[in-house]
């Protein structure tokens, strides 16, 4: 079955609208540059090859945060990630304020990462983050007050983010 000019010009669209989301996404969880851009790469392809019909914009946003969720897990657990030594990368950001945040929140374990980042970046809904994530909302709860708590330790009270 061939993919119509206006379905590639909506997955076009879709995949501009929402890259910078898995990028983020992808790079809390893996911490790595180069990987978040393979998580990327993964994501968009199975996005792009998918006969699935979604219903919503919000419906694609939230299949591409499962399947980066799913990606990123997947990475992780290959044979050619254990096999892998990573490579220092510096990030430049605008100021040293954001640039010690990142820092600290790429110390936290992916499951703490994962949805400071979906509260905070992507701003959604701790109802949301549970669906998407297939866990109970107090499990999300629970989830965000450890990485607040772990961030707010890690920060040492050198600023007052509200979390």
């Amino acid at each position: 079955m061939s993919k119509t000019d206006c379905e590639i010009g909506f997955k076009r669209e879709m995949t501009e609208k929402y890259f910078d989301m898995v990028y983020r996404l992808a790079l809390a969880r893996t911490k790595d540059k180069d990987m978040a851009d393979d998580v990327c790469q993964e994501v968009f392809l199975r996005y792009i090859k998918t006969d699935k019909r979604f219903g919503s914009a919000e419906h694609i946003k939230a299949w591409l945060i499962k399947v980066t969720i799913n990606c990123t897990k997947s990475m992780f657990t290959s044979s050619w990630f254990k096999k892998t030594v990573p490579l220092s990368q510096e990030l430049v950001f605008t100021t040293p304020e954001k640039s010690d945040l990142f820092d600290q929140v790429r110390k936290l374990s992916p499951k703490h990462a994962t949805v400071i980042h979906l509260h905070y970046q992507e701003d959604l809904s701790i109802a949301q983050i549970a669906k998407l994530l297939g866990m109970k909302e107090s499990t999300v709860k629970s989830h965000l007050f450890r990485g607040r708590q772990e961030l707010k330790t890690l920060l040492g009270g050198r600023y007052d983010y509200e979390f």
